[in-house]
């Protein structure tokens, strides 16, 4: 490319400031090493970062390296990574970041701050502890949660965390059992009469009384847990449903030892209040905030309620172990704030992560210590 052709792509027609915070955070979500130039490999990881209609080619990598790099260092320094993202050659690869850009300076809030003067951007503290308080430099953030879905890697743990349990109550079907009396679910329910079997505080889970209680928990877990996966990936969720279903089998055993457990409903609650959880830490970077909160909340609200009446009050003789539910949410809300990912790290949501794991730890350690030595309360 000619040498005034490639000078012409440097003059980017956008606000300096805001665009410069904006480039800035993008430079630094993929310099992985944080030596202030893209590598190689890590301008690799950005073109991979998302899915396209068709395959690049194999040395495309090459290629915009070689276009990007205007002083043939191998590296990309903050200057060029800009450039690259603006070339006109580029647009098919990088354009949904200059998308994101130009949606991201649109000022959707109110431009009047608790102060009563004009901003049209809140300051908020980045990742980087650079807090951007000076006058005129503001910097919008509402949408960029949205921006961290992702197809890749696929989010298939809850997926096959969901066959599992169907093969499970299929085999014990085929037995004549679907009322979490068939031979799989004699090895996996938990029994309090075996509570020394430890594994049952987790695998009730895969057990379910009848076909609809089944269906019920798999659209649900599917619902909550996929979404969750394709932002935070599947390890933090596996961590907070299986937490979940502990908590919940924990909080039956110590307030109804007698009481039989078999259901997913505590990884179920789990990951309600882990959207909550994901909620609070990253509100400033989420689109309609208030609204999701106002929706889980309601739906975890109604539910416990519901289940709390039909045990107590209602006419319709029902076994729902509604501490199961609350022991879930509760771990779900926890190990949520302590494990799901917050893209823009505040002091207060530092200490909240504190205290979260503190609380956590000990309501944990309280209840295995309970159900050791508290034998009394189990005869």
């Amino acid at each position: 490319m000619p040498a005034a052709q490639r000078e012409a792509t440097v003059s980017i027609p956008l606000t300096p400031t805001r665009s410069d915070l904006y480039w800035r955070r993008i430079f630094n979500k993929y310099d992985k090493d944080n030596d202030g130039r893209i590598s190689y490999v890590e301008l690799k990881e950005i073109i991979e970062s998302r899915e396209y209609d068709h395959d690049l080619p194999d040395n495309v990598v090459d290629k915009i390296m070689g276009l990007a790099d205007r002083d043939n260092s191998g590296y990309l320094d903050f200057a060029e990574f800009v450039e690259m993202m603006h070339h006109p050659d580029l647009k098919a690869v990088f354009g949904h970041f200059v998308a994101r850009y130009i949606h991201s300076i649109i000022p959707h809030r109110s431009p009047v701050d608790t102060t009563g003067e004009w901003t049209g951007f809140r300051p908020v503290s980045t990742t980087d502890g650079v807090h951007h308080h000076r006058k005129g430099i503001f910097v919008y953030t509402d949408g960029t949660y949205e921006e961290e879905y992702t197809c890749w890697p696929p989010a298939i743990c809850m997926i096959l965390i969901s066959i599992i349990e169907i093969v499970l109550f299929v085999y014990d079907a085929t037995q004549g059992k679907t009322d979490a009396t068939g031979p799989i679910a004699q090895i996996f329910i938990y029994n309090p009469h075996k509570r020394q079997e430890a594994w049952r505080f987790l695998t009730y889970m895969l057990v379910h009384v009848g076909v609809v209680h089944l269906l019920v928990n798999l659209l649900v877990q599917l619902f909550l847990g996929v979404p969750l996966e394709m932002v935070h990936r599947w390890w933090r969720v596996v961590l907070v449903y299986f937490a979940g279903v502990v908590a919940g089998s924990m909080a039956t055993s110590l307030t109804e030892p007698k009481v039989y457990l078999a259901g997913a409903s505590g990884g179920v609650y789990a990951l309600i209040t882990a959207h909550i959880a994901t909620i609070i830490m990253n509100w400033a970077e989420m689109e309609f905030a208030i609204i999701q909160l106002l929706v889980f909340l309601l739906l975890a609200a109604v539910d416990v309620g519901t289940a709390v009446y039909d045990r107590y009050w209602g006419s319709l003789q029902q076994n729902i172990g509604y501490m199961a539910h609350l022991g879930g949410a509760v771990a779900g809300l926890l190990v949520g704030i302590g494990v799901l990912r917050n893209l823009e790290k505040r002091k207060w949501e530092k200490r909240l992560w504190w205290a979260a794991v503190v609380i956590y730890f000990s309501l944990m350690i309280a209840g295995i210590l309970a159900n050791i030595f508290w034998k009394s309360h189990f005869l």
